[in-house]
């Protein structure tokens, strides 16, 4: 029998603040079973193992993550709405790092679960929806959707592994390469001739 007040929810929050302590890789359910207070076994009636637990995780956060850059953007447009964007993705990877580590990650997440989570739909259409105030389509839409993601991602990683040792700022960096995207946004190439979509 499942120990009252415990929910798939509450054991799934407890992850991902461990997660957010130690990293996601070192989260384990005897660990989470800790913080809760109950045995291991109690967490099976709610999540059905580590993988299960760890999607979980990865569909809270990208909730998070989306909720806060739907607030950063809300009434925003072009560069306003890109640097607010972009600041609300590293703000969260700095404040939930295992978090964070779940959404960029693969992990198989039961299907039901991730249809019901509004989180990944909803980054989708704020993303798509922020660039289509550049006027690009499909497939350039596609590919600057995979360079912010690229640069955003690739800045927060390396800023968290300690990867900018030069003297300058890493937030001077920050601010200098969305000036660039936004550039290229407003100035994107045209097609290759030939080019497959």
């Amino acid at each position: 029998m499942a120990r009252a007040g415990l929910t798939a929810e509450r054991v799934t929050v407890a992850g991902a603040e461990l997660a957010d302590e130690v990293g996601l890789d070192r989260v384990t359910m005897s660990q989470v079973a800790r913080r809760l207070g109950v045995k291991d076994a109690s967490l099976y009636a709610h999540v059905r193992g580590l993988e299960d637990l760890r999607g979980r995780i990865a569909l809270l956060a990208a909730d998070e993550k989306t909720l806060r850059i739907a607030e950063a953007t809300a009434g925003r447009s072009g560069k306003d709405a890109l640097v607010a964007f972009a600041d609300a993705w590293r703000a969260y990877a700095h404040a939930h790092p295992g978090r964070y580590t779940a959404t960029q990650t693969p992990i198989r997440i039961d299907p039901e679960l991730a249809a019901r989570a509004p989180g990944p739909r909803r980054a989708v259409e704020l993303t798509y929806g922020m660039l289509h105030g550049y006027g690009l389509a499909e497939p350039d839409l596609t590919d600057a959707v995979r360079l912010l993601r690229s640069t955003f991602h690739g800045f927060v990683a390396l800023e968290a592994a300690g990867g900018f040792a030069h003297e300058r700022s890493p937030q001077r960096s920050w601010i200098r390469a969305l000036d660039a995207l936004h550039t290229l946004l407003e100035h994107w190439p045209a097609p290759r001739e030939g080019d497959p979509s």
